[in-house]
């Protein structure tokens, strides 16, 4: 078998985020196990949203079962392929809608985690801005010969500029996003750092009132609450003129919703997304991809779920074709996390075995055999009828590899057919829980 090939900053990461139950950032590909159908259909809908179509797609499941996971693949596939990317987790203060800029919130969470393949990190409208005009800049030198002191220099990257925003002005709010547009363009040609803050605060959503907006930019309107997705389609049509292949908006925790009480507010959020469906699959946004992730009871619940709603429920239903040949239908707007197999548990637990090995730099001694065993064990002590999840197993795994590590007197079969191993497992209801921490694979 070929011997993994893995950096120890990767290796700690990877050992740090699954042992605290959270998804990591980096090093994915090397625990990246059983989906493969699942994430070859999210990778066609990179290949259409970069030819200029929109796509929204639900990955649902159960606590644990690998949503977190396949949106933060997702995020780092995008992002090495040239996309955009922006992912916020949904929760009391950020939501779609709501009577307190909840919806306003979430954007400008996504406006933070604005990341491209040379600004993983976040914090990316800044580069996208300055490069974008550097390579404008690079455009002129090479047309014309001219230099950047030269006289008439600044007015021909200005004309390039705003051949790029009238392409975006005839969307809903194209105009006003245009000349702010043209205002950071200004900022940075005179060296005004005021009025570059005061454009990157406008596309940020953090101007209050559109009398602090006109004194600083001199445009009439600002981003607010029922206005933030008309500008994430604005941003992805922007983003695709000046050399992106679209945006990628990545919204977790979507159970969040669902646990909404008052109806009205809940109903508010779920007509919020429903207009953001109804735009993309209607073809009203380009270069967009909206993924969202959530749980089974977030779609499906009769009272308080999308399905309590007939307008979701038609969309969202499987077909009865799908349910009478038994088999799942990958291209719909449901994507369905089905638990792992055995075999992808093992080969995931191996993986996991060897990176645990090369980050403490000792030599990997568990056979199959072992694996196995552990796996069994924790199916015949929470019961075969268990929904066994990658979270928890990964979880207790680590935790096992963690104590043999520091204890050269355990041993393996000692530990887990020891009365004290008492396996994770997340009780049925546990989506219910408001605070429920999510590990997902």
């Amino acid at each position: 078998m070929t011997k993994l090939k893995i950096s120890k900053k990767v290796s700690t990461a990877l050992i740090n985020s699954l042992g605290a139950g959270v998804v990591p950032r980096v090093g994915l590909e090397h625990i990246a196990v059983g989906r493969e159908q699942e994430f070859k259909t999210l990778s066609q809908n990179l290949d259409d949203i970069a030819e200029g179509v929109a796509a929204f797609r639900f990955v649902i499941g159960n606590y644990g079962s690998g949503k977190s996971f396949m949106l933060q693949l997702l995020r780092n596939r995008g992002m090495e392929q040239g996309f955009v990317v922006a992912d916020a987790d949904l929760c009391w203060e950020r939501r779609l809608a709501g009577s307190n800029n909840e919806g306003l919130a979430t954007y400008r969470e996504l406006m933070r985690h604005l990341t491209t393949k040379t600004r993983p990190d976040g914090g990316a409208l800044v580069s996208i801005l300055e490069g974008w005009i550097n390579k404008i800049q690079q455009e002129v030198a090479k047309e014309t010969g001219m230099r950047p002191n030269d006289e008439g220099f600044d007015d021909q990257v200005e004309a390039k500029i705003r051949e790029v925003v009238q392409y975006i002005e005839d969307l809903v709010h194209g105009f006003d996003f245009g000349s702010v547009i043209v205002a950071y363009w200004r900022g940075y040609r005179l060296d005004d750092d005021d009025l570059k803050n005061a454009a990157l605060r406008w596309l940020r959503g953090e101007f209050s009132t559109k009398t602090e907006a006109k004194a600083a930019l001199g445009v009439r309107v600002i981003i607010d609450d029922e206005s933030w997705y008309d500008y994430i389609k604005l941003i992805a049509k922007f983003v695709a003129e000046i050399g992106y292949k679209g945006l990628l908006i990545l919204l977790d925790e979507a159970a969040l919703l669902y646990q909404i009480s008052p109806t009205v507010t809940r109903e508010k959020n779920y007509n919020r997304l429903l207009g953001m469906f109804n735009d993309i699959m209607q073809c009203k946004a380009e270069h967009l991809g909206i993924f969202i992730g959530g749980t089974t009871r977030f779609l499906e619940d009769p009272n308080r779920g999308l399905f309590a709603d007939a307008a979701w429920r038609r969309r969202t239903k499987e077909s009865r074709f799908v349910t009478q040949a038994g088999v799942q239908e990958y291209m719909g707007p449901v994507m369905r996390l089905n638990p792992l197999t055995e075999a992808e548990i093992l080969t995931l637990l191996q993986r996991l075995t060897e990176i645990h090995a090369i980050n403490f730099g000792y030599e990997k001694n568990f056979k199959n055999s072992d694996l196995k065993d552990f796996v069994q064990e924790i199916v015949k002590r929470l019961g075969a009828e268990a929904l066994l999840t990658p979270g928890e197993i990964v979880r207790d795994f680590l935790s096992v590899l963690n104590l043999l590590y520091q204890n050269s007197n355990l041993s393996f079969a000692q530990l887990i057919h020891g009365a004290n191993f008492k396996p994770t497992v997340k009780g049925k209801d546990a989506d219910l829980d408001d605070n429920a921490a999510e590990f997902s694979l």
